[in-house]
């Protein structure tokens, strides 16, 4: 949890676990050259709010500590949630904004083993998988819990025995909030029906679930790293590689795409579920949402992404010159010369030639139009644009951004895929006009 050196963030409520946190920590600091800087985040949501703030204000003033209350509004939560969940993400967002501003590499909560067996049942009967059966980290990123292998009971004896207050929270009683419900009701049940202590079990189970865990994000690291490919539409990974994987591994390894590119929020089983379905035959049509990001499955491409990718604008492709495309992430560039009786038509999908003085001007570069047309070089008829785009395996979210070379009205060349049939180099032809297509 610490190294030595940091200068640590210290969340104090007021209450018990806080108080003891904050008192441990301020007599190791010394030996481990710790700075602490207490932090009291003020709900605004009991009477009894401001008289806490003041508490902690005072206690920290006593041990010469500096003190930042940091007032949250705490907005209406969604009802498969209830208030307790966004008066967290209030408290935590609030928390690494003050972190951030005074330069602490650590925040501590007081968090103890009593909270992690709450936190364990409570997720248990709400049919959490294995990460959420995780429970509470003892450290994750910057968050570190200190306390969380000391009982309740070990707290209070540690303050009566220091001689320190607290305040109490009269929500904590309130047992219309199933944690309380938990708290008070059902642990103490439990302990009586099975003879021993409940929270010391939830507390093993919840440690061997974060060892399964952190053993799947190791592999699905590895598993992204090999079958990932970065692009302008996100992570793009072989579909049937992903498939392949333990259904359990194929969704860890989407989710840990999704971490990557900024979406780090807790998904819930129906995500999950979702997830394994785009892993299978058929794969739904229907993109699955994962916050502003989306993945979807196209032939043999999955993609882990934006929702709304940015849309290629037409321009005019100069003679000689070049044109960038950044929602296709790619250049086009022109050149104009003579024939060399040698010369030869490139025959690699990034080039094309076309006999300079039969090709209508101007060229323009633009995207598909819904239900056009394309004659390809070779063919017997125009085929629909969308069966050519399908028969080369553009993905469905590449197809409307794929830029297309158009003279004189009509679809010349599709760069990386199929030149048109227009304007062939022959042995008449005397200047060559060479389009490529590079990456931006």
């Amino acid at each position: 949890m610490l190294r030595g050196g940091e200068r640590v963030l210290v969340a104090v409520s007021g209450g018990p676990d806080s108080v003891a946190l904050l008192d441990v920590l301020r007599e190791v600091g010394p030996g481990l050259g710790l700075e602490l800087v207490v932090a009291h985040v003020h709900h605004g949501l009991r009477p009894a709010a401001d008289g806490d703030a003041a508490f902690v204000q005072s206690l920290s003033a006593r041990w010469g500590l500096a003190c930042h209350v940091e007032r949250v509004t705490v907005r209406r939560a969604p009802p498969w949630e209830g208030p307790e969940a966004e008066a967290r993400r209030a408290r935590q967002a609030a928390l690494r904004a003050r972190a951030h501003a005074v330069g602490a590499q650590r925040i501590a909560t007081g968090h103890t083993a009593d909270d992690q067996a709450e936190t364990v049942l409570m997720r248990l009967l709400q049919g959490a998988g294995p990460r959420g059966l995780g429970g509470i980290a003892p450290v994750r990123d910057v968050l570190i819990r200190p306390l969380i292998d000391l009982r309740r009971a070990e707290v209070l004896a540690h303050l009566a025995e220091r001689g320190l207050d607290f305040v109490e929270d009269e929500t904590n009683r309130d047992r219309r909030m199933l944690r309380n419900r938990l708290r008070h009701d059902a642990l103490p049940a439990l302990g009586a029906l099975a003879g021993g202590d409940v929270a010391e079990s939830l507390c093993r189970a919840a440690a061997a679930c974060r060892a399964l865990v952190a053993d799947l994000e190791r592999r699905a690291e590895d598993a992204l790293d090999r079958l990932a490919r970065p692009g302008p539409a996100g992570l793009v990974l072989d579909a049937g590689a992903v498939a392949r994987l333990p259904e359990g591994l194929g969704v860890e390894v989407l989710l840990l795409a999704a971490r990557r590119l900024g979406e780090p929020g807790p998904q819930r089983g129906a995500v999950h579920q979702a997830l394994a379905r785009a892993l299978r035959d058929p794969a739904p049509r229907r993109p699955t949402r994962l916050g502003r990001l989306a993945v979807e499955r196209s032939g043999a491409r999955l993609r882990v992404g934006p929702r709304a990718l940015p849309a290629l604008l037409p321009a005019a492709l100069p003679v000689p010159g070049r044109v960038a495309l950044p929602a296709a992430a790619a250049v086009l560039q022109t050149r104009c010369f003579p024939r060399d009786p040698d010369y030869a038509p490139p025959r690699h999908p990034g080039a094309a030639a076309f006999d300079a003085d039969r090709l209508a001007a101007p060229l323009v570069v633009r995207p598909r139009r819904a239900g056009e047309r394309f004659a390809p070089f070779g063919g017997a008829g125009r085929r629909r644009l969308k069966s050519v785009l399908i028969d080369a395996g553009v993905p469905r979210w590449d197809r409307p951004r794929l830029p297309l070379v158009e003279a004189g009205g009509e679809v010349v060349w599709i760069p990386g895929v199929r030149r048109g049939r227009a304007a062939p180099v022959t042995p008449e032809t005397r200047r060559i006009l060479e389009v490529t297509v590079s990456p931006l």
